[in-house]
């Protein structure tokens, strides 16, 4: 007689259709060790509702893993038990997201109109409820556009120089250099800016008087973004498979047009991604922007002449300022940049699915 490899014979266990546990009973589980756990905290007095869900997972943990080995057999319930850990670990990681993005959204939405975002500072008193930032939206753009002209080309070609070419001890300098560079605080970076091309360079156009401007600080964006932005294309340019790189050179193309053609395609998507992320993080640096560009209250739309704000800038002075409706314009600042870092990677997302090579 033919039996079902699916179901298990008698006294073997249940099979692969054997018997589950049912999804009322996780929900049981869950209730009893929550009451049980608030029993022994509230009525003790040994702890809050933090102790509280730690002890109540801890005894959902062990009934999950009493029933399902009581129903299913000991090597399920281990493996249920690992699952709703991890299961409650993402919930844990995810509550710090989901509540920062609800504290932005809800108190950022407060001066969320046209007027934030056509008007600026000039003239806005302390008791005026009014007053946008559109100065320190373009002082944003503007800086990091110029800090991006600057540092892709140089992160993608010094990346290129390390797979590619690089060989000997020049190259391990690179990589050393860097990685140390990867570690800089932001304030270094603004300082260093600060005593060469403010102090030194600036005075040369200037009439002999030091200027800040929004240049200044796209530079200091620059020193930041850098390194990010080489360690991530060198990481990218180092998993395209070598079989790609022989096929282009045994149909005899050339070593830059196969890096140009092949390889930087191929890995653009993750090349795009770190490039993403070092514009997410100049676009939010404070002490770069105070340091070399000063701040302004008024719109200024040359980054080569004079102080220049960023939105990141207005958050911090917003945030510290002594007027009750400050706050509500440091909340929206903070949306405001949020939604424009999101904007930009999904633009620059799409824009490497169309361009890289088909496979």
């Amino acid at each position: 007689m033919m039996t079902d490899p699916a179901v298990a014979p008698p006294g073997q266990g249940p099979g692969l259709r054997g018997r589950r546990t049912p999804f009322v009973a996780y929900v049981g589980l869950a209730v009893v060790a929550l009451g049980v756990a608030a029993a022994i905290c509230y009525g003790t007095g040994v702890g809050g509702w933090v102790l509280m869900l730690v002890m109540g997972l801890v005894l959902f943990l062990a009934g999950v893993y009493a029933v399902v080995s009581r129903l299913e057999g000991r090597r399920a319930g281990r493996d249920r038990t690992w699952s709703v850990l991890i299961h409650c670990a993402f919930v844990l990681a995810l509550v710090p997201l989901v509540s920062v993005v609800w504290t932005l959204i809800s108190k950022g939405s407060e001066r969320f109109d046209l007027n934030f975002f056509t008007t600026s500072l000039n003239n806005i008193g302390a008791r005026d409820p009014d007053g946008g930032a559109v100065h320190a939206i373009i002082g944003t753009l503007e800086q990091v556009a110029i800090a991006t002209v600057i540092t892709v080309p140089l992160g993608i070609l010094a990346a290129i120089y390390i797979v590619e070419y690089g060989r000997g001890r020049f190259a391990t300098l690179i990589r050393f250099f860097v990685d140390v560079m990867t570690g800089i605080p932001s304030i270094v970076a603004g300082l260093f800016i600060l005593s060469f091309w403010v102090l030194i360079v600036s005075p040369v156009y200037n009439n002999g008087q030091p200027s800040f401007s929004g240049f200044a600080a796209a530079l200091a964006l620059s020193v930041l973004m850098l390194p990010t932005i080489v360690r991530s294309t060198e990481e990218m340019l180092r998993l395209v498979p070598a079989p790609l790189r022989e096929g282009s050179y045994a149909l005899g193309v050339p070593k830059w047009k196969t890096i140009l053609r092949v390889v930087i395609p191929t890995a653009l998507p993750g090349i795009v991604t770190g490039i993403m992320l070092s514009i997410a993080r100049a676009a939010g640096e404070t002490a770069p922007v105070l340091l070399v560009a000063g701040g302004s209250a008024a719109v200024n739309i040359n980054p080569f002449n004079n102080n220049q704000s960023s939105l990141s800038l207005y958050v911090f002075q917003q945030a510290s300022d002594a007027s009750r409706f400050a706050p509500a314009r440091a909340w929206t600042a903070a949306l405001t940049l949020v939604a424009l870092v999101l904007i930009l990677t999904v633009a620059a997302k799409l824009f490497a699915r169309r361009n890289r090579i088909s496979r």
